[in-house]
């Protein structure tokens, strides 16, 4: 019988995730909604899903659905859900909640009880309750209430699925490799010198980009290095299964290949820099990565053959993290006694300066993608945009701008 599944995600990713469970699974009857991506699979999907997405957040597996106005309605709704085909006594569990115009008054309650639902009906059935695990479950459920109906998932992911496995040393305001991943993919890159050709990120902070791009030329699937909750629930348990999952990791691992493009991260801190280089190292494309110190203010473009296009991908600094962009950033509070500090107000109107000189002289060309929360980020850089992206970073709303360089002024 198929599960339905749906696939949360970043908002304004939803067209892009659709696009990429089409290509995981093209066969799939895959439906975009608002917040995410609906589908029917089977348990051979849910793992190919978890394992191969990178725009996912997570996948969830909806096991109850009606409508309801009291937290008694969610307790029936939860309680004809078969619990004993997914855990035993022996599994722990935890109820996450999620609402949108719900009457409910406390979802801590609505949460407790779908814990009851599920203990109940194993008590029921064996005679032992299972017991609750804030931090590590076996079980992670997902109450959403909406505003006349609500949703039972099993998150069949455990962890988000922007931890690849491989992140220990973060850096400040790391971005997620998920959003990364969405750039990347609202930018056309794929790593071929068809579809975006070089990459380089000047401000790459901990290298979330540059990593996420590397292990896309590379081939390497995004959940490789990491576990998943189903692999402890009963319909993944079995022997079969285990060895399904065993056959598509292999089958990953025997698929990865070199970078056919050149990928190059540098930043203004070299300590950055060596944070960006370990992790490359975890994650597996530190030889597909060339590292730089240098601030984005003033290196030169890479050297690149005549016809390979180049793209920049940047999440610069804004908000509380603009104050470490350019030379300033380097100098401590002493040394930096008498000269200029660098703010957006003119961070990136010189960015834009330096890249006209020295990204424009290339014969195939470079375009530079910026993600921001200023919507009026191309006035501020004197340049014409030749696309904008909504996209969310978290909680901040942001745009990513395509800007095609060109010699002399993009503006008209």
């Amino acid at each position: 019988m198929p599960l339905p599944l749906f696939l949360p995600c970043a908002a304004g990713v939803e067209a892009l995730l659709a696009d990429e469970v089409r290509r995981i699974l093209p066969k799939a009857p895959v439906r975009e909604v608002r917040g995410g991506v609906g589908l029917d699979g089977d348990p051979h999907e849910v793992m190919v899903l978890n394992l191969e997405s990178r725009l996912a957040q997570r996948v969830l597996i909806e096991v109850a659905e009606g409508p309801y106005r009291t937290e008694g309605e969610l307790y029936e709704l939860a309680r004809r859900v078969d619990w004993d085909a997914w855990i035993t006594p022996r599994h722990t569990l935890r109820v996450d909640t999620t609402a949108q115009r719900s009457p409910l008054k406390s979802l801590n309650f609505a949460a407790l009880r779908i814990k009851d639902a599920v203990c109940d009906a194993l008590r029921d059935s064996t005679g032992e309750r299972p017991s609750v695990d804030t931090r590590h479950p076996d079980l992670q459920l997902v109450l959403h209430a909406g505003e006349h109906a609500a949703s039972v998932y099993i998150d069949s992911s455990g962890e988000s699925l922007f931890k690849r496995g491989w992140r220990e040393d973060k850096g400040d305001a790391p971005l997620k490799e998920t959003l990364a991943a969405a750039m990347l993919a609202a930018a056309g890159w794929r790593g071929t010198p068809e579809d975006g050709g070089a990459l380089h990120d000047p401000c790459c902070g901990s290298g979330t980009i540059a990593i996420e791009a590397a292990q896309i030329a590379c081939g390497i699937a995004p959940g490789l290095k990491r576990r998943f909750a189903f692999e402890r629930l009963l319909p993944f348990a079995t022997d079969a299964m285990r060895a399904e999952l065993q056959r598509l990791r292999s089958h990953a691992q025997a698929r990865i290949h070199p970078s056919a493009v050149p990928i190059i991260a540098s930043d203004v801190s070299f300590r950055m820099v060596d944070f960006a280089r370990r992790n490359a190292q975890r994650a597996g494309v530190e030889a597909a990565i060339e590292f730089h110190g240098g601030d984005a203010l003033e290196r030169p473009a890479p050297p690149m053959p005549d016809g390979l296009p180049g793209t920049l991908m940047i999440n610069p600094p804004y908000g509380e993290r603009i104050d470490i962009a350019g030379k300033a950033a380097r100098a401590s509070a002493q040394d930096r006694q008498g000269e200029e500090k660098i703010g957006p107000e003119d961070f990136f109107p010189r960015l834009a300066a330096h890249w006209k000189r020295a990204y424009t002289e290339h014969p195939a060309g470079w375009t530079a993608w910026v993600l921001s929360p200023d919507m009026k980020l191309p006035s501020a850089m004197r340049l014409k945009e030749s696309r904008r992206v909504p996209m969310w970073n978290g909680p901040i709303e942001c745009r990513l701008f395509r800007f095609d360089l060109v010699k002399g002024s993009a503006r008209r």
